[in-house]
Parts: structure tokens; sequence; C-alpha cells
């Protein structure tokens, strides 16, 4: 059975002192403390590399955040940054908009909240876990080819990605339900979903932190 590992990256912290709810507008860069961790996260991949790690694939959304992301990282291994669109992420009506708790309060954006289940604010849940999904399993094929001959180690494939739709995708891997409480995600700025691959089979999902000292105090306005 060809064994690989597919590593869901969300972004570092961005640049974004109005609180914007910033979805997939261009140009939203990471912080100075973003960028930190983008290198500290990038140093956690160089040392699983030099204990004999296998990574050999790199993808990021298209968004700016998530590049600059996936910079330090390719640098570190060498790799070359593929972009690949499903891993964007999650469109929102409410995008572009800041102080959003305020605005649930107004009566004309009650609508947008009628169905928290799919949810009717934005890109429905099963749609981003099958496109994230699709794109996993793309990654995890071309981290199989570009790996070569078989060894006792995986192969292993790095997207950097949005919290909503790695959250979600998470979700689907565990085979729970797709609608939650926001607040109730596990997946903090630069954290590491893996999914751990038999052929085309998920027999695990694990989750790291390697950037877990440079979170307190860090800015935490999801993108969706």
């Amino acid at each position: 059975m060809q064994r690989a590992t597919v590593h869901l990256v969300r972004h570092g912290e961005v640049h974004n002192p109005e609180g914007v709810l910033y979805g997939r507008l261009p140009e939203f860069h990471l912080s100075e403390l973003g960028r930190q961790m983008a290198e500290q996260m990038a140093g956690y991949f160089a040392q699983r590399r030099n204990e004999g790690a296998r990574i050999v694939h790199l993808v990021a959304s298209p968004l700016t955040r998530a590049q600059e992301t996936a910079q330090p990282v390719a640098e570190a291994l060498d790799l070359t940054i593929t972009t690949d669109g499903r891993i964007i992420e999650a469109e929102n009506r409410f995008e572009g908009m800041s102080k959003i708790k305020s605005r649930l309060r107004q009566p004309r954006y009650w609508p947008l909240l009628v169905n928290p289940f799919r949810p009717s604010w934005g890109e429905p849940y099963t749609q981003q876990a099958v496109r994230v999904l699709a794109a996993v399993q793309d990654a995890r094929r071309r981290a199989l080819e570009l790996g070569g001959d078989a060894t006792d180690r995986p192969v292993e494939a790095i997207l950097v990605s949005h919290q909503l739709p790695i959250w979600v995708t998470r979700l689907a891997a565990e085979h729970r339900r797709l609608w939650h409480d926001p607040r109730q995600r596990e997946c903090t700025l630069t954290s590491i979903t893996s999914l751990d691959f038999d052929g085309d089979t998920i027999r695990r999902v694990r989750y790291a932190e390697p950037c877990a000292d440079l979170l307190p105090g860090a800015a935490n306005v999801p993108g969706a």
C-alpha cells in the first residue's frame, strides 16, 4: 500500500488593523508576526526533513497571505510553490465588512442567517470539503510521483490554505457533521492538520501547532 501524508497548513497572521473579514479580497499581506510565524513553521518542516521526512510537494492558495506563508517553506525545502484555486478561502457575503457582531444585530442582514447548517451566508460546507479533498488527493498522487521508489517513510505534501476550508475538510475526513460553532475550530494560525493515507484512504488525522508560542496576542479575525 502506498503511504502518503498531506499537511493542511493555515496561513500566518494577516496585517488587518481594521478587523475586516477579508475572505477572498486581494492584497491582505502577512503582518510582521505573520512572517515570523511562516519562518518558524518553515523551520519546523525543515527539521522534519533533516530527520528523514520525504516532503516533496508544496501547494498554496492563490491568495496573498497563503502565498507569503508558503514562500519560506519553499526556500527552506527547495520546493516550487504550485498554486491551486481549490484550496482558496470560502466565499462569504460578509466579505469586506468589519465589526461583524454588530452587523448581525441589524435586520437587513438577518436573511443571511436563516440556515447556519448550510451556511446561508456563504459557500456551503459540503462544497468546500469536496473541492479541498479533491486538491488533497491530487497533491497526494503528485507527491507519490515525485517521491520515487517506495521506502519505509511516506511521501509528504504541504497545502497552505485557510481556516474554514481546512476545518470542514478535517470534519469530513473524520466523518463528523460539517456544521459547527466557529469558536470551536481547532485550526490556529500556521497550524498543521495532517491527513495520513494508505492508498487513497485517509487512515488518521493529526494536528500540530509549531507556532504555539507566537499565538498569544495574535489578531485572529477569520477570513470566513
